[in-house]
């Protein structure tokens, strides 16, 4: 969960104090940074407890059951706050209110307005008839839109040393497990000159890493040109003054060309770092999800990418328990992970999502099952990443200072090009008089579960 504080001055002719409350992924992140920068524009005065504000927005997550559970958590939270007077209103906005739309009012009637994914412009529309009081429309729901909307003029909530930039909107791919084209629609990119511009726009405002994120990344461009156009972009997007790294996430294994791939081997921003959501290995269980991919072209593709990108890090999502999956198929699983040595891994147990198709397939199995397998495929992980976390010692690499160690002198937090933020591990420095936001030449010198553990060995730049 991301709770929200100013950073950056406000209108001091407010209209209203709010808080706001950020869930889920990135694209989500995003979202909820382009409403900020919205109620910022209008004249809203954001605050970090919601206790005393006039309202609460909280943007919402519907991607699995977790997720979903954590949004409704959080929803009676601010729901509990507004009964005990200590806010007026609560707004719920994003993928849950898309999911559920008016079932959610139904269950929750307390709620004051609701927003779905594609009423996000209309924001600061609603926050005024909350504050008005007027009660003739509590929901806004709009259709998927034919281009992707402008992210620029956000008010970031990330570290001012990195961002989000979303090139797409909505996905094409129809995988029988996922809600995703339900809640975000149809993919459409935003046009190429759009996003150069919101990246220098980024740049300006102190970003040093730019973070390429969509619901299928290599997809970029598809609908806008005919092809997708992701390497072209990438490559002015290295031209921007002041990005420093760029990490590519959310990357289908579909349309990664060998341009795409070139252009990452050959470039000196992009950081040898790609996420893959695999899902699964198995021939079987790649068709019940409809993947669209083989496991002969996915191994393939693996091999392609580490013997042309130098120190490439694979990061990747695996799935346990989908529907049918045997013993046999899940051991096929287990290996591949060995053989693979992905140094980056995330295992989700299958989660029925209503209304998709993978619902209605037969031979669904039991959480008990769902779960062992997935701590099985962990273990496996583990292996993998103490293995390559000792073999990074000795190396000397830049590392992005995040944050100060807490209550610990010349200790701080920060990040390889292998790490990305939230999801993967983290490198812990010793070093003295860094600077948040700063890259540091540091030396690993050993390493703790997943992260590892260096000394600042050049000065910062």
């Amino acid at each position: 969960m991301k709770s929200t504080a100013p950073t950056s001055p406000v209108n001091t002719a407010s209209k209203g104090t709010y808080a706001f409350v950020s869930l889920g992924c990135p694209k989500n992140l995003v979202d909820s940074e382009r409403m900020l920068g919205l109620f910022n524009l209008d004249g809203y005065q954001l605050v970090g407890d919601p206790d005393g504000a006039d309202f609460v927005v909280v943007n919402t997550c519907g991607f699995i059951e977790q997720a979903r559970q954590e949004s409704y958590s959080v929803i009676r939270e601010m729901l509990d706050l507004k009964k005990s007077g200590g806010t007026q209103g609560v707004i719920v906005s994003g993928c849950l209110a898309e999911r559920q739309k008016e079932a959610l009012l139904d269950e929750m009637p307390e709620i004051d307005q609701l927003v779905g994914v594609f009423g996000r412009e209309e924001i600061t529309r609603v926050a005024d008839r909350l504050v008005g009081q007027l009660q003739e429309q509590r929901t806004v729901f709009q259709p998927s839109p034919i281009q992707a909307f402008s992210d620029r003029n956000r008010l970031r909530i990330t570290p001012a040393h990195f961002a989000y930039l979303k090139v797409s909107e909505g996905c094409d791919r129809l995988c029988t497990f996922c809600a995703i084209p339900k809640m975000r629609g149809k993919h459409v990119s935003k046009p190429h000159e759009e996003i150069v511009k919101e990246t220098r726009e980024l740049a300006s405002d102190g970003v040093r890493e730019l973070i390429v994120v969509a619901q299928d990344t290599p997809y970029y461009g598809l609908d806008l040109y005919g092809k997708p156009r992701l390497a072209e972009l990438l490559q002015d997007l290295e031209q921007v003054d002041g990005i420093e790294w760029i990490r590519l996430m959310y990357f289908y294994p579909m349309y990664v060309s060998d341009e795409l791939i070139q252009t990452i081997a050959e470039s000196e921003k992009i950081v040898p770092y790609l996420d893959m959501p695999l899902q699964h290995i198995n021939d079987e269980m790649l068709r019940r999800m409809a993947r669209r991919v083989t496991r002969a072209e996915t191994e393939q593709l693996l091999q392609k990418l580490r013997g042309d990108i130098p120190g490439l890090v694979m990061r990747t999502t695996l799935i346990t328990g989908f529907p049918g999956e045997t013993d046999v198929q899940f051991d096929e699983l287990l290996d591949f992970a060995r053989e693979q040595q992905f140094e980056r891994l995330g295992v989700f147990t299958y989660s029925v999502e209503p209304d998709t198709p993978a619902a209605s397939l037969p031979d669904h199995l039991p959480e008990e099952v769902k779960e062992d397998r997935r701590s099985r495929l962990m273990e496996v992980q583990q292996e993998n990443a103490f293995r390559w976390n000792a073999q990074q010692v000795g190396r000397q690499v830049d590392v992005l200072i995040d944050s100060a160690v807490e209550d610990q002198q010349n200790a701080w937090v920060g990040r390889w090009y292998a790490d990305a933020p939230d999801i993967d591990a983290a490198v812990y420095i010793t070093g003295e008089n860094l600077v948040v936001g700063s890259f540091v030449r540091c030396e690993i010198v050993d390493y703790q579960n997943y992260d590892l553990i260096a000394v600042a060995t050049a000065p910062e730049r």
